[in-house]
Formats: structure tokens, C-alpha cells, sequence
């Protein structure tokens, strides 16, 4: 049995990710369980005085309602899986566990898609892999600064993209097709990525670009306006407010 305590966004497409099946789900709000329940078919309870004795527990609530929730529980987990940004494993201690790991899946885990980094105490690596491979890659990192690093990319890096899909048929838009055809070009597109991603991104951008082409002209247009040090700078900015949190 996994216990998830919380239902925001991140915590419902896990939910969703990991099924119905062993997973049950804390918190405060009778309503929003209930709405869990119906929606999601899985086993709900309230957070006041629950129990997390040798449970493994996936901490989902805002970074700022720890303290809160260490003081309705009671008991001692086996593993304590926090989804925390900035949240390190000493801050984790108010909870009781005998491990600890920090995880960073994305919202893709709605479609077992999401890229999620670990890290924490090796004795529950395995357990926390075997959880979160359910919901789609993960690689476990050595430190919790490489998992901040790895929750500007992997977790913010959906709306980053998202940005990217969006001018992408907004330039459709501007050159002369529907907002349809755009949107349906651009999905496909990002599909299409994803199936050749395992290359490096060298490699694709040299098998696309022929000389004097297409490719290279849009390419420069990009180089000129900034985009790949935009990118890296928004990289760094939310690896510096990761550690803020």
C-alpha cells in the first residue's frame, strides 16, 4: 500500500498514473477526498491522527504545509517519499521515518510519461524506483543539489515546453494556417520528438539542417533573438528558487 497525503495537481496525476490499485489518499478536506474517491476509485482518509506506522508515504502538499501535517500524523514510516520542492531531507525530519528520499516527477505521470529524479537514503532506492518507473522513467542522483537542478528541468520543464509548443503555432498562425491545424501540427510534432529524444540533440539538429536551407534559416533566427541562453537562464532561475522554497 502506498499512502499519498495530499490531492493538489501534482498528487492527482500520480494518483492517476499509479491506478487504483494499493494507493490511498490523506488529507484535510472531506470534499476533495470524496471527489478523489468517485474520480479516481481508490481508498481515502482523513489526515488528523492518521497512522503512517511502516508505511510508505508520498508527502504531495505545498512546502509550506510540512509543519502543518507533521503535527496531525502519528507514527513512524518505512519510507517517507517527499515531492517537496526545495525541501531538504533534514527539513523532512519533522515527519518520522526510517528513510527518506526527495522525488521530482512531472505532470505527465497522468500518462505513465513522467521523468522523475530521486534521491535520498540507498536503502530506499529500489522501493522508490520500483514506485515511480509505474509512472515512467526515473534516474536516482547522487545529491539533493543535482535533484534541485533536476526539478528546474524535468519538473518546470513542462511549462517551459509549453511556452515553446505555443509560439510554435502561433507562428502557424502568423504564416497562414487555422489555429487547428497549428495545434494539431505542433502535438504531432512533439510526438514525433519524443520517439528520436534518446539521440542527442546535436545529432537530430545535424540530420535535420541541410546547408542553405529551411532548418538553418530558422535556426539562425532563433541564435539571433536569444532563445538558447533564455532557456538556460530560466534553467538556472528555477534551480535558484528551488533552494528558496
Amino acid at each position: 500500500m502506498t499512502t499519498i497525503i495530499g490531492y493538489g495537481e501534482m498528487a492527482r496525476a500520480i494518483i492517476e498514473g499509479l491506478g487504483r490499485d494499493g494507493v490511498q489518499v490523506v488529507g484535510r478536506d472531506g470534499k476533495k477526498l470524496e471527489d478523489i474517491k468517485n474520480r479516481y476509485g481508490v481508498d481515502v482518509k482523513e489526515l488528523k491522527d492518521y497512522d503512517i506506522e511502516d508505511k510508505t508515504v508520498i508527502l504531495a502538499v505545498k512546502p509550506h504545509a510540512l509543519e502543518d501535517v507533521a503535527k496531525e500524523i502519528r507514527g513512524r514510516a518505512k519510507t517517507l517519499i517527499s515531492i517537496l520542492a526545495g525541501i531538504n531531507i533534514k527539513e523532512l525530519k519533522v515527519i518520522d521515518a526510517q528513510n527518506y528520499v526527495r522525488a521530482m516527477p512531472n505532470i505527465a505521470a497522468a500518462k505513465k510519461a513522467s521523468m522523475t529524479a530521486l534521491t535520498g537514503d540507498i536503502q530506499a532506492k529500489e522501493e522508490a524506483e520500483e514506485i515511480f518507473n509505474k509512472i515512467g522513467q526515473t534516474l536516482w542522483l547522487e545529491s539533493e543539489e543535482k535533484l534541485d537542478i533536476a526539478t528546474a528541468i524535468a519538473g518546470s520543464g513542462p511549462a517551459f515546453l509549453a511556452l515553446v509548443a505555443e509560439a510554435f503555432a502561433d507562428g502557424g498562425v502568423a504564416c497562414g494556417l487555422k489555429r487547428d491545424e497549428a495545434y494539431q501540427i505542433t502535438e504531432g510534432l512533439f510526438k514525433s520528438y519524443a520517439a528520436i529524444a534518446d539521440n542527442t540533440p546535436s545529432l537530430i539538429k545535424d540530420r535535420v539542417m541541410s546547408p542553405a536551407g529551411t532548418t538553418a534559416a530558422g535556426y539562425g533566427a532563433l541564435e539571433r533573438n536569444g532563445v538558447r541562453s533564455a532557456f538556460m537562464e530560466a534553467v538556472a532561475e528555477a534551480f535558484k528558487r528551488a533552494k528558496k522554497q
